[in-house]
């Protein structure tokens, strides 16, 4: 993140505006809209401000502000149509420690203005950090279609009835899982509707129970939810719903900054992190810490990289959770082989070349290769291995040794569909080799079958050069 985002409570406060155009017309709209007395410095003014002249918080003067002007500012805007104005302008705003804005001039600015989707009280900003407010208008035409405009009708009767809440639901986290039950529920299609009584009654139903002590309303749940194989796009709407949910979220170190990111800002975080090689927190400790956090009322979010259910043993830990009766979800997600295999253009099955997909993994008991190849070594078959590249070379010999031939296209995917994501291909007989020579570090997936010879061809994702071999 470049920028902070806030919202600056401007009412009855001042802020200045340089220039009589059609720029400065809109600054000062804006600051006007949000409750400033709003005062601008322009020898004239265009026909825009026509409308704004009449609200009693507009001042207009003649001249060009002067260091006691800009004490009186909160905020400054600079949108003249000369730019030696402005930057004179700006170099008053700087020394008087206001923060300043300068049009189209983001190299200039101590802050920038967003794309605004206005649905009072519910506002959304869109910043691109003046690189690109094209691109900002664009998503805001997008998020205007998806919020109805009467939804800060919906944010309004939330805070007429706060209070209320507030008074008979003393704990922060009961009236947090207050509100999101409600507003998940019909509430808010009542007041869409208009219907105002109706959702009172409904408010005042929930509340009742919440205030009984009713046991649903303040259980412990986990979440077991899959994260994709890196990246953040490729989360399922409900993974980010839950994710946004969580009090707690125990998260390992397959997954990245970019879907962390995602989690609500105030959950706790706990890294239970494992390699292959290195178990930080064991698996029984992180089921234990799951039921124990469940048990304690909360809402624990277990991320996983992938899908929780393919080689993630996700299935022992909701086990324990059954046995346990604490309530559980399991959002799948995207599984490595399938995400890596598309993001590098290797499709695992092709009418040419394979009809039939198999998933192993890699990382045997004590450190041995240990697959039935009878079932693997089949004609017209992709074999996607998981967690192979710290085996790679027992992996691929093993497959030779076993009646593979040696020539057999095969490729790893390094970090597939994250910015760093390397592609290696070869065949069995050469690909350990390049695996060492480029450096892979992890995680991996082997791709071993004549798909991988479609690879030239169809590759599409273009990550970020300067990525390349980073952890």
């Amino acid at each position: 993140m470049d920028q902070l985002p806030i919202f600056f409570n401007l009412t009855g406060k001042c802020v200045g505006v340089l220039g009589g155009g059609i720029a400065a017309a809109r600054k000062a709209e804006l600051a006007l809209q949000a409750g400033a007395q709003t005062t601008v410095f322009a020898a004239q003014l265009c026909d825009e401000f026509r409308e704004l002249q009449s609200d009693q918080r507009f001042a207009h003067v003649a001249h060009e502000p002067q260091m006691e002007d800009m004490h009186a500012c909160a905020l400054f805007f600079c949108a003249d149509e000369d730019g030696e104005r402005n930057i004179r302008t700006r170099a008053l705003a700087n020394a008087a420690h206001i923060p300043c804005n300068v049009v189209d001039q983001p190299d200039l600015c101590d802050f920038t203005m967003p794309s605004i989707v206005d649905r009072s009280p519910v506002v959304i900003a869109i910043s691109t950090a003046g690189m690109s407010p094209i691109l900002g208008r664009m998503i805001k035409a997008r998020l205007e279609t998806l919020l109805p405009a009467a939804y800060g009708e919906v944010a309004a009767f939330v805070g007429r009835q706060r209070r209320k809440v507030a008074g008979r639901l003393k704990e922060f986290r009961q009236r947090r899982r207050f509100w999101e039950r409600l507003l998940e529920g019909p509430i808010v299609d009542l007041v869409l509707a208009g219907k105002q009584p109706e959702a009172i009654a409904e408010l005042e139903a929930q509340l009742d129970a919440a205030t009984r002590g009713d046991p649903l309303q303040n259980r412990g749940e986990v979440y077991l939810v899959g994260a994709g194989p890196g990246d953040p796009d490729l989360l399922t709407f409900k993974a980010l719903r839950l994710m946004q949910r969580a009090d707690v979220v125990l998260y390992d170190r397959l997954i990245g900054d970019g879907i962390l990111n995602l989690v609500r800002r105030e959950a706790e975080r706990v890294y239970v992190g494992k390699t292959p090689q290195d178990h930080t927190v064991p698996q029984t400790e992180i089921s234990g810490m799951m039921l124990r956090l469940a048990r304690e009322g909360k809402r624990v979010l277990r991320l996983k990289g992938g899908d929780p259910f393919m080689f993630g043993r996700g299935g022992e830990e909701i086990e324990r959770l059954a046995s346990a009766g604490i309530p559980f979800q399991v959002v799948p997600g995207i599984t490595a082989a399938s995400g890596c295999a598309a993001y590098a253009g290797i499709p695992l099955t092709h009418r040419d070349h394979a009809q039939s997909c198999v998933f192993v993994t890699g990382h045997g008991k004590d450190g041995q290769v240990d697959l039935d190849f009878e079932v693997l070594l089949q004609p017209r078959q992709t074999v996607a291995v998981y967690m192979g590249l710290g085996q790679i070379g027992p992996l691929t010999q093993a497959f030779i040794d076993k009646g593979a031939e040696p020539s057999t296209p095969a490729a790893l995917i390094d970090n597939g569909t994250r910015s760093n994501q390397q592609v290696v291909t070869g065949t069995l007989e050469t690909l350990a080799r390049r695996a060492t020579e480029a450096g892979l570090k992890g995680p991996a997936v082997l791709i071993i079958g004549s798909v991988v010879s479609l690879h030239d061809r169809l590759k599409w994702y273009r990550p970020d050069p300067a990525s390349a071999g980073a952890a």
